[in-house]
């Protein structure tokens, strides 16, 4: 499948119903245009399965509730959707959209209590998140902005407006030649890309921030079990910038991402080495089960 998102042959489950993709809709006034009331959820298929679908089924109803949008679909119907549309597009390895919304209403302002919370649930083929980058090493620039304080935002929700940032410095990363960005968060910790996870290698010993200020995200939690079983001591962590230049490998986490290894952020350049090299193939075994 290819071209515009808007103009594909295919099947998107809306509000409890298969319509022809053209025709998934929303109203100009829907109140997640405006107010960024919007939660969603990055999945893939292999295979036919989708992994860890039904995590991902709860932790977009914990979305919804962190922003005070309840989903008035249950785990077990959000999972029969997503199956649903891989059936009707014929698709077995896929990326898998679902989205939950504030749709329009008798509000229209802020407060949205009246407006009806809508679903719907899109799949589509869709290759290496960073390219080539699987192979040589992504290139990162340091964003400008920083991830926001708990006290300031559901910073553990995967909600539309955290991305906000994510979108304008990405734009500025592919501007420069780089890949994708890093974050720092709110206290100047090295806290997680636009879209992944970060994890660095120390003399056999891994790194990775701890996540109490962004999304914890699956694949993170996955590969840091998958460490963990073979004996590698994995620190969880606040990690300052300057720490960047004594690490010596470098990789990204996420389900589009998938373990990606980084090659250079910023001034510091990073080797694809052989446990970035492992922990890649062995996901991808995984995902593969």
């Amino acid at each position: 499948m290819a071209g515009a998102y808007n103009d594909r042959d295919g099947y998107i489950w809306m509000d409890g119903q298969l319509v022809p993709w053209r025709e998934a809709n929303v109203h100009i006034l829907s109140h997640a245009m405006h107010y960024a009331s919007s939660v969603f959820e990055g999945e893939r298929a292999y295979n036919g399965n989708i992994f860890l679908s039904r995590k991902h089924s709860e932790r977009l109803r914990f979305s919804g509730d962190e922003i005070d949008m309840p989903i008035p679909y249950t785990v077990d119907e959000i999972e029969a959707a997503k199956y649903e549309v891989l059936k009707a597009n014929n698709l077995t390895d896929a990326y898998v959209r679902a989205v939950a919304w504030r749709g329009s209403g008798e509000d229209m302002g802020v407060s949205s209590a009246r407006n009806p919370v809508r679903m719907a649930v899109a799949a589509w083929e869709w290759g290496a998140y960073y390219g080539d980058s699987k192979m040589k090493g992504a290139k990162l620039d340091i964003s400008k902005w920083k991830r926001p304080s708990p006290e300031t935002a559901p910073v553990h929700a995967k909600a539309a407006g955290l991305y906000m940032i994510c979108t304008t410095s990405k734009h500025a990363a592919e501007a420069k030649g780089c890949s994708d960005a890093l974050f720092m968060d709110y206290r100047g910790y090295v806290a997680e890309a636009t879209g992944a996870n970060i994890f660095f290698v120390k003399d056999g010993e891994v790194h990775t921030p701890l996540a109490d200020a962004f999304l914890n995200g699956l694949t993170r939690q996955t590969v840091i079990g998958m460490l963990k079983d073979r004996q590698v001591k994995v620190h969880e962590r606040h990690i300052d910038p300057g720490e960047m230049e004594g690490m010596q490998q470098c990789w990204l986490t996420g389900t589009a991402a998938e373990v990606t290894p980084v090659g250079q952020i910023g001034d510091y350049s990073f080797e694809v080495g052989a446990m970035t090299r492992d922990i890649a193939e062995d996901y991808e075994k995984l995902v593969r089960q």
